[in-house]
């Protein structure tokens, strides 16, 4: 069995972060900020493994078992449900997922709401549990535009300090969910090298204290 943890770090400016937290709680992989094109990262002697990968694509590295542990956003747990474990809220890249619309807009409850999101899945279980009656509009560009152009009523989106939709003219309804970064990890992985795992979590939960 591979001794090595490997854990996939979500690309961009989020990963960057993680990455500090990790170097700070004494996992650190120097290779890793060297100017390279590279995206496997490995310290032999703490024997883990880094890598680089889409942040929408770190809970399927790790629901199979290609990462043994990772850090994905909140929004991405809600939203594909992968079979993994929760471990840790790092606390970082905060925001909130929201249902926003137009300044003058109140629902009309008579009819159906069109909702328009990349995250359909949250959407709906949202609405489901209000006993809404929506028609979703899977979006993958700037959701934003949707509701002024009238495609939608609302949107569901990711909101971090609101000023597109100021800018936009709209504004946020309701809070849907917190979000932030998440430690996760494989189940089986959990299990055969719940040592060295627990042990990481441990020391990246007493760093970000």
């Amino acid at each position: 069995m591979d001794r090595f943890v490997n854990i996939a770090l979500p690309k961009g400016r989020l990963g960057e972060k993680v990455y500090d937290i990790f170097e700070k709680a004494g996992w650190e992989c120097p290779s890793i900020k060297e100017p390279n094109r590279k995206l496997i990262f490995e310290n032999a002697e703490k024997q883990i493994r880094y890598f680089w990968v889409k942040p929408s694509d770190v809970a399927i590295y790790v629901e199979r078992g290609a990462a043994d542990i990772g850090v994905a956003g909140k929004d991405i747990l809600l939203e594909y449900e992968p079979d993994v474990f929760e471990l840790l809220d790092l606390g970082i890249g905060k925001c909130r997922m929201a249902v926003a619309g137009p300044v003058s807009f109140r629902d009309d409850c008579t009819r159906t709401l069109t909702v328009a999101t990349k995250f359909s899945n949250i959407a709906a279980n949202y609405y489901n549990s209000k006993g809404r009656d929506i028609d979703i509009i899977h979006l993958n560009g700037s959701i934003e535009i949707a509701p002024i152009l009238g495609l939608s009523d609302v949107i569901v989106d990711i909101v971090e300090t609101g000023a597109t939709l100021k800018e936009n003219n709209l504004e946020v309804l309701e809070t849907i969910v917190p979000i932030s970064a998440r430690l996760i990890a494989n189940k089986a992985s959990f299990r055969f090298k719940s040592e060295k795992i627990e042990k990481i979590t441990e020391s990246i939960s007493e760093e970000i204290k």
